[in-house]
């Protein structure tokens, strides 16, 4: 899908794995321009690696590009997948990634280019469009272009200041007396176990092996509560992470805070650091201190070596839960939208199918521990 010469704006699909992989330095050129620190998650180097792993013979790429005088200025990261005679189109990165969007250069025209992608994107005969984890203030969102799509799903994602909850030696005057009270003693209680380490790990082998002890901790913390998270017990969750953990060279933006007690790991976090903010992926505790405040204290260890990494906001993304709330200074609106491309997706969309997946997810979080463990492998309803 082509057209024009050089000077003229230039649409492009690009469907196979080795024409993604080729397209990595210019890629990475324009997420230097142009990207929003939210954008970590259609960065080249994490799609490279998620589609090491989640590609299959139901997903295929759908990857739109615009190149202006040669140059590439946008990017849509899709693929398609077909399922019960549906073709779908979804952002490049789920479940990996937590928010999509497109990238797009900041020329001053974005909304003609976004309005060409547009086009292109139309001509691609799916039959809906699953625009999952879409920020408020993402590029797409905020191009109007999604005005009649319907919205499955609506959480927010809260984010900390960094410039004032990280204090001195732990949590800043931004935590009320009480907390910062408590952190200490938690501390003095954890070191009777044994002496504590507290290190920030970069890309490499140890991190590889971090990330992986870390998917293992949060997978056998979600067994022991009987919470179902099939993204997080699909092998292929921890074997992105260890492989992106791993990949010193290749520009990884992960980094880990890692609580070592007696030389055991005890608290991991796996952070993605991207212009200036830090987004908190997996926050895992070791079982044996779960009831210990490890994970309060890993959560100040990893606001402390993001703000020292030169951030001034760590995400802790979605959804807002309690203990999300106590540090956050703010919330980002983030949603689920469906929009029908056809007939048949009209049908689909009308009968309310799209729907079915966050009523089904919260239906099985009211049961009892003991009634969704049976139901753990119904990953394929619930991705």
């Amino acid at each position: 899908m082509a057209s024009g010469d050089d000077a003229t704006p230039r649409i492009g699909l690009i469907e196979q794995v080795d024409a993604f992989l080729a397209l990595r330095d210019e890629w990475d050129a324009l997420f230097a321009r142009a990207a929003l620190p939210h954008q970590v998650f259609q960065s080249h180097v994490v799609l490279r690696h998620w589609a090491a792993h989640y590609l299959d013979a139901q997903t295929r790429l759908s990857i739109l590009t615009l190149r202006r005088d040669g140059r590439l200025v946008m990017v849509w990261p899709l693929v398609r997948q077909r399922r019960f005679g549906v073709e779908t189109l979804r952002f490049m990165g789920i479940p990996i990634a937590q928010f999509g969007d497109v990238l797009v250069e900041k020329t001053g025209d974005e909304a003609l280019l976004l309005g060409m992608g547009w086009h292109a994107f139309c001509s691609l005969r799916a039959d809906i469009f699953e625009a999952r984890k879409l920020r408020a203030d993402s590029a797409l969102a905020s191009s109007g272009l999604l005005a009649g799509a319907a919205c499955t799903e609506q959480i927010e994602a809260p984010f900390a200041d960094l410039v004032s909850r990280v204090g001195h030696d732990g949590p800043s005057q931004a935590y009320p007396a009480r907390e910062r009270s408590n952190h200490r003693r938690r501390l003095r209680r954890l070191a009777e176990r044994g002496p504590l380490t507290f290190d920030l790990v970069v890309p490499g082998p140890d991190a590889a092996e971090l990330a992986g002890e870390a998917v293992a901790m949060k997978q056998a913390a979600l067994r022991r509560h009987g919470i179902i998270a099939p993204a997080i017990s699909d092998p292929r969750f921890g074997a992105f992470f260890r492989d992106l953990a791993g990949d010193r060279a290749g520009g990884s933006p992960l980094r880990i805070a890692v609580i070592s007690c007696a030389g055991q790991p005890i608290g991991i976090d796996l952070s993605l650091d991207c212009k200036g903010t830090s987004f908190g992926h997996v926050i895992a505790s070791h079982p044996d201190h779960e009831r210990g405040g490890v994970g309060g204290i890993l959560i100040q260890h990893s606001f402390a070596g993001a703000r020292g990494r030169g951030n001034t906001v760590f995400d802790l993304l979605g959804p807002a839960d309690p203990y999300k709330l106590e540090h956050a200074d703010g919330m980002t609106p983030v949603a689920d939208l469906t929009l029908p491309l056809s007939l048949k997706g009209r049908i689909v969309c009308g009968l309310g199918v799209q729907r079915l997946r966050p009523a089904l997810k919260t239906a099985i979080k009211r049961l009892p521990a003991p009634l969704t463990r049976p139901l753990a492998g119904w990953r394929a309803l619930l991705s």
